[in-house]
């Protein structure tokens, strides 16, 4: 297990320092940001004294390295438009998109996973046909609309939660739907085609035949033994919710953080732009690698392949 956990970090490790190399130099290719700061009547001395402060005169790689270090410490930089530090910047935001993801992850495990389990134990029943229903506009209303209905309906016409910002906890139900409502709809799927290959396995007939309680045989024995594939779609799911929530957080208003890297991304902010790749980067990185230890944990097997 020691062996499987120090490979996988060592993989992470090495992907982070890829992902810096690319984000630094996207981030220099999307233009220079003095063009945006200075006006049209400033002097080449005015550039160059802008470029020496921000660090633009010094060749790439020692631009990089500095970067680098800087990064492993937390310290980004200061933003070159807002003029504050990166971190200070992106904190609020941060935990804003932060608990729109986590929300919206949480309602696709609790609705997905029981409606996918469902289905498949009561194949071809009503519950399945709803199931069916479920996964099919989950995975075809656009997200987009979907939260402007919501809103109408719900907010509008019903007057049950507030229509954007946030503001307590109610504010957060209908940007986690709209977020969430996909991957709802791909756990349920998951769910539902791994259970039915392991219901139809022998080993669950001789459960069966031994008298073992169908409860237990459904959320002990076949459960368990589904879990591969939708724990892998899972992993993706966590970090798609967290650092994919731009259209919810535009429809809602919700202050989070993609708003935040397009504004950056609009005024070749490099220290603010870098500061948010890398941290997402991270999270991508770290519920990846939580994933391959639940993978070892729910299949021994994995450990020594």
């Amino acid at each position: 297990m020691q062996r499987f956990l120090v490979q996988r970090l060592i993989i992470t490790l090495v992907t982070l320092v890829v992902v810096s190399v690319i984000v630094f130099v996207m981030a220099r290719a999307s233009g220079d940001p003095r063009g945006l700061l200075l006006d049209d009547y400033a002097g080449p001395d005015q550039w160059e004294k802008l470029g020496e402060k921000l660090g633009l005169n010094k060749p790439l790689y020692q631009q990089y390295w500095i970067f680098l270090k800087d990064a492993f410490r937390g310290d980004f930089g200061e933003s070159v438009r807002e003029k504050r530090p990166v971190m200070e910047l992106i904190k609020d935001p941060l935990l804003a998109t932060f608990e729109l993801g986590i929300a919206a992850f949480i309602l696709s495990l609790i609705v997905g996973v029981p409606l996918g389990v469902l289905s498949s134990v009561k194949r071809n029943s009503l519950w399945d046909q709803v199931g069916k229903v479920v996964a099919l506009l989950g995975q075809s209303l656009p997200p987009f609309w979907l939260g402007i209905m919501l809103i109408f309906f719900f907010a509008v016409k019903l007057g049950w939660v507030p229509a954007s910002g946030r503001e307590g906890w109610s504010s957060i139900v209908l940007p986690a739907i709209t977020l969430g409502w996909f991957f709802v709809a791909a756990n349920l799927r998951l769910v539902r085609s791994a259970m039915l290959d392991v219901l139809d396995s022998e080993y669950i007939k001789l459960a069966r035949a031994k008298g073992v309680s169908t409860t237990v045989i459904i959320w002990k024995h076949a459960l368990r033994n589904a879990l591969i594939p939708p724990l892998t779609y899972m992993g993706i799911t966590l970090g798609a919710a967290i650092t994919g929530s731009l259209i919810a957080e535009v429809v809602f208003a919700w202050p989070g953080i993609g708003r935040l890297a397009v504004s950056a991304m609009y005024y070749s902010d490099y220290s603010l732009l870098q500061g948010i790749v890398i941290i997402f980067t991270v999270l991508y990185l770290a519920v990846s690698l939580l994933v391959d230890v639940l993978y070892a944990y729910v299949d021994p097997r994995i450990r020594y392949t």
